[in-house]
């Protein structure tokens, strides 16, 4: 598992919601954030009801803050087409709802390939 100078692994993370809607973020303790978001009190883009409750899908360990913000960012950069090739790609069932469990990508992808992917 990656680990960061802080001696905690980063994740970059995707959230499946209720309304259909994806959310990424990043946290260095994956249980602990999809309680937060999952309780009211995590993004604000995931307090409203109707995107509650949410299911983590998809999660890639990575060696600092740096990098999984950056394949964070990456990720929100591409269109809701484009999160879904990438989301299946990493073995993602499609519908959403079928995904019973979240996928954690131990090995982190290299930050250029989810550039080259835009």
């Amino acid at each position: 598992m990656a680990m960061s100078s802080e001696g905690k692994t980063s994740y970059f993370y995707v959230l499946h919601c209720r309304d259909g809607t994806l959310y990424a973020g990043y946290t260095t303790n994956l249980e602990r954030r999809l309680k937060e978001h999952n309780t009211g009190i995590g993004a604000k883009y995931t307090r409203l009801k109707k995107r509650r409750p949410l299911r983590m899908i998809y999660a890639e360990a990575h060696p600092s803050r740096s990098a999984a913000t950056k394949a964070e960012a990456a990720f929100k950069k591409r269109t809701r087409s484009q999160k879904n090739t990438f989301l299946i790609e990493q073995g993602i069932k499609i519908p959403f709802e079928k995904q019973k469990t979240c996928i954690i990508r131990e090995e982190p992808i290299k930050d250029d390939q989810h550039a080259e992917k835009l």
